[in-house]
């Protein structure tokens, strides 16, 4: 795949914030781009102020100095926020909305870059967030596989703005575990699933998962506590599941799995992550003979569409405008020196680990007679 002019970008703004100063000549060599495409570049990055040039070669542009302070969208006086996110739909639309929302109201820009969920894009993205101004950042690294976190995380950091992890956690003794953080506690939702089921007079339910994401792996994790803390017996192993759209057979083999095991008396409910999965499955099971709710009660996990299926399916969902909020909150909190404390010495407050925990809305898909939140 032939790479866009904005991940060229992003590469050259890296290369030259790690020298300081380099020729153009060789960010083209190291690039593997022409001395042609390579000016441009320089030219079009220059234009914008995220370089300084001169003379055949190019600089990372001087940094506000103290007293000194970056404008604002509006044009105000304001903090400049970057914010890395693996995507700008689904589930972290509703997170940019609530950091848009924070930031305009601390009077800050928001600036956002998107790195579709390649975790080894998320350096090159983070270092054009910090070429276009940011003074701190909103990092959610785009890790798919659980040792994407191992492989792609250390240099967060080591980043030189206070840096807040958003809807990721850190592996205990990691350095990222030192950072502020604000993510949804997935685990707290599952309970509140599978409690619900349990309520309803089912036995423990099935889980299809997939396990291509951070919350997806969340779900798989905090549905073997869940269990635990409830003294439950899984009634079979997890079911795999996977996008319909990039692999129908593996989607057909998940979905048959999950309707061999309610067909044969094994199980009566199940939790599914995520919704659009959930919408599909549904529809499959139904050409299959297994009606939902009648001989399934189901619980999709995220919200975002599972009020829109045929039978409204309930949900769990995740705190996520709350998320992006009172992590854009803490980030500015950090800019401005309110995280200090209160004893007149001016110590750093610690850093701040907040989990946030999902709410269960349910509706007609687990056999419900009204719609009712549970926390």
């Amino acid at each position: 795949m032939r790479e866009s002019a904005v991940a060229r970008h992003d590469r050259l703004l890296a290369l030259v914030r790690e020298r300081g100063t380099a020729r153009v000549s060789d960010l083209a060599a190291h690039l593997g781009v022409s001395p042609v495409t390579a000016r441009r570049d320089v030219e079009a990055l220059a234009a914008r102020g995220l370089l300084d040039r001169a003379h055949g070669q190019v600089s990372w542009p001087r940094r506000p100095g103290a007293g000194e302070r970056l404008t604002s969208g509006d044009g105000g006086v304001g903090p400049v926020l970057g914010l890395l996110a693996p995507s700008a739909t689904y589930y972290f639309a509703e997170i940019i909305r609530g950091a848009r929302e924070a930031a305009a109201g601390a009077g800050a820009r928001l600036i956002l870059r998107i790195c579709d969920y390649r975790p080894e894009d998320d350096r090159s993205r983070t270092e054009g967030l910090l070429a276009a101004g940011a003074e701190g950042l909103l990092v959610a690294p785009g890790w798919r596989g659980a040792g994407d976190q191992a492989e792609h995380s250390d240099w967060i950091a080591d980043l030189p703005v206070p840096t807040v992890l958003l809807e990721r956690r850190a592996m205990p003794g990691s350095p990222l575990d030192g950072l502020d953080r604000v993510s949804s506690d997935h685990r707290h939702g599952v309970v509140l699933a599978v409690r619900h089921l349990v309520g309803l007079g089912h036995g423990a339910p099935l889980l299809v998962a997939r396990s291509d994401s951070p919350t997806a792996l969340a779900v798989r994790a905090g549905y073997t506590e869940a269990l635990a803390a409830l003294g439950l017996t899984s009634p079979g192993p997890v079911i795999d599941s996977v996008p319909g759209e990039l692999d129908p057979e593996g989607f057909e083999a998940a979905v048959r799995a999950l309707s061999a095991a309610i067909t044969s008396g094994g199980a009566t409910a199940a939790l599914v992550h995520n919704d659009v999965d959930a919408i599909q499955m549904v529809q499959r099971l139904a050409e299959l003979g297994v009606r939902v709710p009648r001989d399934l009660a189901l619980i999709a996990y995220d919200d975002e569409v599972a009020a829109l299926a045929d039978t409204p399916l309930t949900a769990v969902a995740p705190p996520k405008r709350h998320v992006g909020r009172l992590a854009t909150e803490l980030l500015v909190e950090r800019l401005t020196g309110g995280a200090e404390s209160e004893d007149g010495r001016g110590d750093e407050e610690p850093r701040r680990h907040l989990s946030l925990l999902p709410t269960l809305r349910v509706r007609a898909s687990c056999g419900a007679k009204s719609a009712t939140t549970s926390r």
